[in-house]
């Protein structure tokens, strides 16, 4: 590797990805072309998919999950059609960084065959395939999590998780794109480049799990799994217009992952599922934590999946922006119409200052530029790999000492108590607010991650959710000039908005529950949808 410069690396790399995409590529001339930004109704409109595969890379995660247990459907032929979605999502928006198909075909092969002569399942997920972010070890696959110094280093075991996953009958197939580092706003890096958004390919996918939510918008895969460190799930779900829950650290195992700053533990990582509804959301949870990860991941907490009853009454507190950056038109717009219809339904309705935000995303920062870039660098520099530019707060940042460390976890502390103390005395269930202040926004052009990074800060369960509605450019318009920005990067991003350029995009918002509580998080959730109707 020493011998050889980091773009030989880098292209040696997509080389081989695409030959392990040889045979299942859609043929050329049956492409979009690249002038087409919308392709995430290409397989409805291609005679490249049969009915039949339409129909199961269509279905729900809950729905394969009953036919393939009852012998209605055959996990080889479930595992085929997504594999040949999956395809043609990379070929479209260029999502993926890793396959094992000949691997996931042989497992799936195997679970037919179990279920054909034991009349039983081997577990709760039996023959169903699931896509991984590139996070994840395994077996015999590279995780480069954006760095090409990590090109030809095959995992030599598998993420915890995966453990879990393949006892419980699932077939892993394949692994998804993600930023340099995983510390990019969107999904872009020096091997893979930039994952787009299938809704509209001029848009970001969000990130750090960009790549999976671009393939489970797609659906090419039914379950998609990333990880969440300053908002990693939440931005690319908003971005996409899919669900995903942002666990507190705990609930799900994170063992034997590869970090893109190894050692930073001062804000976990967590992973969690992307999906496009929210029973398969609830799904996933409940059955990770019904194959108790606690006895095979020590940091796990020994909390089993819990029956939440709500009361009719919510009492949800609004953030209608969080005192550094307003949410962009439709986003504000989207918000306010559904705190009318959350009244409408009976719910009480309280206003949340944003008085505590600026301090949690300078927490958040100063915790993830304490290395100086140190670990970031290192990587780089085996290589000779360039900085990317959306790095440049970590190229310029001052590693601290021990000490100063030390003291930021005092102040980690301090904020963790002065927000629940917030919380407790407005005797809240639950905060309503943006996932990010877009619906989506063009590639490149991504700012701002602190609505969902400050609750990475306290640790609190959040699910980022669609609302149904849409952008509309006619109505949706910029802010008038005398609306006064609350800080320069709020003119800059309200500057750079152009209704036009997201008319039609999904809009997301973002449901947070105190610590520990994703089970009061998903059933919140419910009735927030059944407010919209």
């Amino acid at each position: 590797m020493s011998m050889s410069t980091w773009d030989t690396l880098a292209s040696n790399k997509r080389k081989s990805l695409l030959d392990s995409l040889a045979g299942l590529l859609v043929p050329e001339d049956q492409l979009p072309p690249d002038s087409q930004l919308e392709v995430i109704n290409f397989p409805d409109q291609s005679s490249w998919f049969t009915d039949d595969e339409r129909k199961i890379t269509e279905a729900t995660a809950s729905d394969l999950l009953s036919k393939l247990a009852s012998k209605e459907l055959k996990s080889v032929a479930v595992t085929q059609a997504f594999i040949k979605r999956a395809v043609a999502a990379q070929q479209l928006v260029n999502c993926l960084s890793e396959t094992c198909f000949d691997r996931a075909l042989n497992r799936a092969k195997e679970l037919d065959k179990y279920l054909d002569e034991t009349g039983k399942t081997v577990g709760p997920l039996h023959g169903i395939p699931i896509s991984l972010k590139d996070t994840f070890n395994l077996l015999g696959l590279d995780a480069t999590v954006g760095f090409t110094s990590h090109i030809g280093d095959p995992a030599k075991y598998e993420s915890i998780l995966v453990d879990i996953l393949i006892k419980a009958g699932a077939v892993v197939y394949l692994k998804t794109n993600v930023p340099t580092a995983m510390m990019i706003a969107e999904t872009v890096n020096n091997i893979f480049v930039r994952t787009v958004n299938p809704r509209n390919r001029d848009l970001t996918s969000g990130s750090s799990s960009g790549g999976e939510s671009a393939l489970v918008v797609f659906k090419g895969s039914p379950w998609g799994v990333g990880t969440d460190i300053g908002g990693s799930l939440r931005i690319p779900a908003a971005c996409t217009g899919i669900f995903s829950l942002r666990p507190s650290f705990g609930r799900f195992p994170t063992l034997r992952c590869r970090s893109g700053m190894p050692g930073q533990e001062a804000v976990p990582s967590v992973n969690g599922p992307l999906t496009r509804n929210l029973t398969d959301l609830e799904l996933w949870c409940r059955t990770i934590v019904s194959a108790e990860p606690w006895n095979v991941d020590s940091r796990c907490l020994p909390i089993p999946w819990r029956t939440v009853t709500l009361p009719n009454k919510l009492k949800i507190a609004v953030m209608y922006n969080d005192g550094m950056v307003r949410p962009t038109p439709p986003v504000k717009r989207v918000l306010e119409e559904t705190v009318s219809k959350l009244r409408a339904a009976g719910h009480e309705i309280v206003e949340w200052s944003p008085e505590d935000q600026s301090n949690g995303l300078d927490l958040l920062n100063s915790m993830f530029y304490a290395d100086g870039g140190k670990s970031i660098r290192k990587e780089l520099e085996h290589t000779g790999e360039p900085w990317r530019p959306e790095l440049a707060p970590y190229e310029n940042a001052r590693e601290i000492g021990g000490y100063e460390y030390w003291q930021l976890h005092l102040e980690r502390q301090d904020f963790q108590k002065k927000y629940l103390d917030r919380w407790v005395t407005a005797g809240i269930d639950a905060i309503l607010c943006p996932t990010t202040p877009y619906s989506s926004v063009e590639n490149g052009k991504y700012k701002h991650v602190a609505y969902t990074g400050v609750f990475n800060v306290v640790d609190y369960s959040c699910l980022s959710f669609p609302t149904g509605c849409v952008v509309d450019a006619s109505i949706d318009l910029p802010y008038p000039p005398d609306v006064l920005p609350l800080s320069d990067l709020d003119k800059e991003i309200q500057s750079e908005y152009d209704p036009k350029i997201v008319d039609g995009m999904l809009v997301s918002l973002q449901l947070v529950a105190n610590r520990l509580e994703e089970e009061k998080c998903i059933k919140m959730c419910q009735k927030v949808l059944e407010a919209l109707g």
